[in-house]
């Protein structure tokens, strides 16, 4: 009896240990994207814990080492920008090592794409970090204007595991339509396709085992006619060498292998937003390679850092930057008596949005004021008014720009905010608002509630001047502009100045360009003034200067019919909110 089992106990164990071994991967890729400043397991704006950060990263990430596998560590960009964490250390603290730094560098991350958003920090910010991570900032694309070669490394190759992994990182090449130029003053941002072609040919030269892209950009099945700012599918199918590619900027999740020109099979990875996935990718050594001619295969998977607790060394390490941060948003600057809400800011005037207004007004002296609400659903609450308020108040680093433009312009410039915003009406029981529909139009309920179909950033209303938005007619004809609010009376031909944060100014949502028809040359000419800093800034020194924040609705806009206009908003307010 021993001698027949004992080998057969000794065969199975053998037997398990080389499937194990053969199953073991090559390499690990683990990658992060957009994580807009979400480093701790608690929202500082919100002041409530989260769920999601990068300490949960963290913890995923010495897990996966443990096992013995080799990794190699990415990021896909827009980490600078979101978090007062991030805006601490980018305009507040400028003396102390950047926490982004001190943070990826400590998890030895291995290489990192640029994102739009971390260009937004500005040349003093980005520079700077060049110079402290241990790892190269990629982006081929964004291109030096004085050398014409990449202003940032087009590519790295790492060494891991005796294998050569090479990494072009691209960004989007829609940086130019959001932000002020003299955030990416020397740079241009030239088309990921062709850029990613000229650097494959250099790559290949080098003789890398892999190829992976790391690309600040989303993904839209348009192959044909790509949405520049998206056009990652278009260099992932017309660009072929590519083994592995992680997506980023549109906040989507993804893993998927796609077929590119050639025939090969392409594995697209994404891992959304703020720390919520973490993106994996398994390398794995295989006989003849799937459909081309490199020997490995690639199986990709999106894990949710929720189910991994916060890294208590992590968190111990960077314990007095966290509690810098939160002694900075805890500063109270102001009073305000009432409760303030974005809520209304979505059907009408809010005083959310005309406290913008106001502030936008006074900085600049400017005739007219153009502002949308940042945040779906936020609100201060009534007592004292810290930095972190502002936050919610204004959720983006926008600076703001003084700009001339005609009454026509201004005109299309509110007609082309309300086409995206209402919907023609033909009876008090129509929707008011456009959200997102089915293939035959009729408004998606998900949970219960419908979704908007633009995003409320858009929803740029004006202060200054009295209107009216008319439901009952078409994209194109709904505004109506009476006079100024002060009795002045408004001339299409006459120009007047306007205040407008510098994402709207430089042509972000197409308001400029598609509604008041200039291009980005004249918008660039009737550009007259911009803050230094950020408006976030300047709210938090108008405020602690007045010492109180009063709500004030100026109604100075309303939507007619009113009938169908209260209809509507009682019916919708409760199918948007829940409430």
């Amino acid at each position: 009896m021993k001698k027949t089992y004992i080998p057969i106990f000794f065969a199975l164990v053998l037997s398990i240990f080389s499937c194990n071994e053969k199953s073991k991967p090559a390499l690990v890729l683990i990658g992060t994207t957009d994580l807009h400043g979400t480093f701790f397991p608690f929202d500082l704006v919100t002041n409530q814990p989260s769920s999601n950060s990068l300490a949960s990263v963290s913890s995923y990430l010495k897990e996966v080492r443990e096992e013995g596998n080799k990794v190699i560590v990415l990021d896909n960009g827009d980490i600078l920008q979101g978090q007062p964490e991030v805006y601490y250390y980018n305009y507040v603290d400028t003396v102390s090592e950047h926490l982004c730094a001190s943070m990826l560098n400590y998890m030895e991350y291995d290489v990192a794409t640029v994102g739009n958003h971390d260009i937004e920090a500005g040349h003093d910010v980005y520079d700077r970090l060049v110079k402290l991570y241990n790892f190269p900032l990629l982006a081929a694309n964004a291109v030096s204007t004085s050398t014409n070669e990449p202003y940032f490394k087009p590519y790295t190759i790492i060494r891991r595991n005796g294998l050569n992994v090479a990494v072009l990182g691209l960004i989007t090449p829609s940086v130019p339509n959001w932000l002020p130029p003299v955030l990416y003053s020397g740079m241009r941002f030239e088309n990921m396709t062709g850029t990613a072609r000229k650097w494959m040919e250099e790559i290949k030269k080098q003789n890398p085992d892999i190829i992976v892209g790391l690309f600040h950009s989303g993904w839209n099945d348009e192959v044909e006619t790509p949405v520049p700012g998206n056009s990652s599918n278009a260099v992932v199918y017309n660009v072929p060498g590519f083994d592995v590619v992680f997506t980023g900027h549109d906040h989507s999740h993804m893993n998927k292998k796609v077929v590119n020109i050639n025939g090969d099979s392409v594995l697209v990875v994404n891992a959304g937003s703020r720390a919520q996935y973490i993106a994996r990718v398994d390398v794995f050594k295989a006989a003849g390679g799937e459909s081309h001619s490199r020997k490995f295969n690639f199986t990709g998977e999106l894990i949710e850092s929720s189910g991994f607790a916060p890294d208590k060394d992590f968190l111990t390490k960077f314990s007095s930057q966290f509690q810098a941060v939160k002694d900075y948003v805890s500063r109270v600057i102001g009073n305000a008596p009432l409760e303030i809400s974005s809520k209304e800011s979505i059907f009408g005037p809010s005083a959310f949005v005309d406290m913008i207004h106001t502030i936008q007004l006074d900085l600049t002296g400017a005739d007219i004021s153009f502002a949308a609400p940042l945040s779906f659903n936020v609100s201060i609450p009534a007592g004292q008014i810290t930095v972190g308020d502002m936050f919610k108040l204004y959720r983006f680093e926008n600076m703001l720009y003084r700009m001339e433009m005609t009454g026509k312009e201004i005109d299309g410039f509110l007609e082309h905010s309300v086409s995206g915003w209402f919907s023609t009406m033909r009876s008090p029981d129509d929707y008011m608002l456009m959200y997102r529909t089915t293939n035959s139009g009729e408004p998606i309920l998900s949970g219960g509630r419908l979704r908007l179909r633009e995003p409320i950033y858009n929803f740029d209303s004006a202060a200054g001047i009295d209107y009216t938005v008319d439901v009952t007619k078409p994209h194109g004809n709904m505004i109506a502009i009476t006079t100024f609010s002060d009795g002045r009376a408004f001339h299409p031909d006459t120009v007047y100045t306007v205040a407008i944060n510098s994402y709207r100014g430089s042509g972000g949502g197409g308001h400029i360009r598609y509604g008041a028809g200039m291009s980005p040359e004249t918008a660039i000419r009737r550009l007259i003034g911009s803050t230094e800093r950020d408006l976030r800034f300047y709210f938090i020194e108008w405020i602690e200067k007045s010492g109180e924040l009063k709500p004030v609705v100026f109604d100075n806009w309303k939507v007619i019919p009113q009938n169908y206009y209260q209809a509507a908003l009682k019916r919708e307010y409760r199918l948007v909110y829940g409430d």
